[in-house]
């Protein structure tokens, strides 16, 4: 089955949406390449899944662990670079809550965000700079 349907709707805009539970998510072209930049480009989406891939991953294992970690964030910067053009890096800072982690639960956590499938699926030649706040 598949996962989404993805439709373009014009002016560098698609719009596609989660065939399951018709969630939609609008993209738009960066200001930098000839779009309005007023939604999520490609690239964005495509960093951004990053945190949210470690995150989801490392509540699974908050979960199975007993650990809280709920109001965790993270912040993501995607780095662009030219010829081709591509995303070059992603910088993530992942801000915990306070909750006086043991290093055993901090490792825990650590390795299963770094470890989570966007982060083995993202091409080894993009730098992921990841910054653990605890």
């Amino acid at each position: 089955m598949a996962t989404s349907k993805i439709v373009y709707t014009g002016e560098l805009r698609t719009e596609a949406t989660h065939l399951a539970s018709g969630a939609k998510i609008i993209t738009d072209a960066p200001v930098d390449n000839h779009g309005k930049g007023q939604a999520f480009s490609p690239t964005d989406l495509l960093a951004t899944s990053l945190a949210n891939c470690m995150l989801t991953v490392m509540g699974i294992a908050a979960n199975t662990h007993g650990i809280k970690m709920d109001g965790a964030w993270a912040e993501v910067t995607k780095v662009m670079a030219a010829d081709p053009r591509r995303v070059s890096e992603i910088h993530l800072k992942l801000t915990m809550p306070a909750n006086n982690y043991t290093d055993k639960e901090k490792n825990i956590l650590e390795h299963a965000g770094r470890t989570c499938p966007v982060a083995k699926s993202i091409h080894p030649d993009i730098l992921q700079d990841i910054i653990f706040q605890w």
